[in-house]
């Protein structure tokens, strides 16, 4: 998966218009992991791309409310190693 430590929030958005599904979930599911693995003063950066990443999951399914995000993160398939 691309790092995006160093692109701007307008390039980070952009970029998750083109991403297909599964890398947005995969995307989601690595911030959210970097938000708790965090200390305080560097979370801001990745919670704004957490909000980027919500926003782009709802336009994709819209009044879903991240219910495909949370039914892909429970898939049997996605917890066993590959």
């Amino acid at each position: 998966m691309t790092d995006f430590a160093d692109v701007s929030e307008r390039e980070f958005a952009s970029a998750l218009e083109s991403m297909t599904d599964e890398e947005l979930f995969e995307l989601m599911a690595d911030l959210e992991m970097r938000s708790e693995a965090l200390n305080r003063s560097s979370t801001d950066e990745v919670f704004a791309k957490i909000l980027l990443t919500e926003s782009a999951i709802e336009r994709r399914f819209p009044g879903q409310l991240l219910q495909p995000y949370k039914e892909w993160k429970n898939r049997p398939d996605r917890l066993t190693p590959q």
